[in-house]
């Protein structure tokens, strides 16, 4: 499995779970049309473009490509990296007939065919026993004050606007983002400083 440092934008929840078995890296799902109305997501996504980058990889038919676009339109100066896979044909397992274009989406490609397609996108990514493990946990949230007491909710407000990220983001997502972009004593230095200002 490899560490990859900037998040994967994909189309679907298939497309999610075949390369969260390949790789270690946030991964975002667009819902495939969904994201033209989802402003939160979206905005999420400019967020990662903006700070650890971005990776686009949408399936090779006509979709990907309106869905890649408009992601390319819609996020416009974040560090964004294309990775395009071979225009592949045939039929996904888990569904009945093939796509209108019959061409297998990113949860039907080969592993080796997806992992080619970073290396020639010149994604740089780590062994992940190399890579350091020492993740914030929902137990540091707590111990921060981020969850479980009256004020966590104030708190985590005053947090997510401080980095600014969307205000719906859940535990879950915040605690992805957060392990893209800080040690634990670099959040607890954060948290502090907004205490300070009154949280």
């Amino acid at each position: 499995m490899l560490k990859i440092k900037q998040a994967i934008i994909v189309e679907g929840k298939y497309d999610k779970i075949k390369l969260s078995s390949i790789v270690d890296a946030i991964i975002v799902q667009t819902d495939g049309y969904g994201i033209f109305k989802d402003k939160e997501k979206l905005d999420l996504i400019r967020f990662y473009a903006n700070s650890t980058g971005i990776i686009i990889l949408t399936d090779s038919d006509s979709a990907g490509f309106k869905i890649r676009n408009y992601l390319k339109g819609a996020i416009g100066d974040g560090n964004i990296i294309n990775v395009y896979t071979p225009d592949v044909f045939g039929k996904e397992k888990r569904k009945l007939k093939k796509s209108a274009e019959g061409k297998l989406g990113i949860e039907g490609l080969d592993v080796d065919i997806i992992l080619d397609a970073f290396k020639r996108a010149n994604v740089e990514s780590i062994v992940i026993d190399d890579y350091n493990n020492n993740k914030i946990t929902h137990t540091d949230l707590y111990a921060l004050g981020l969850s479980g007491n009256p004020n966590s909710k104030k708190l985590r407000l005053k947090l997510l606007r401080y980095l600014q990220l969307p205000e719906r983001l859940t535990s879950n997502g915040l605690l992805e983002v957060l392990n893209t972009m800080y040690s634990l004593e670099q959040l607890e230095n954060i948290v502090k400083s907004i205490k300070k200002e009154g949280g």
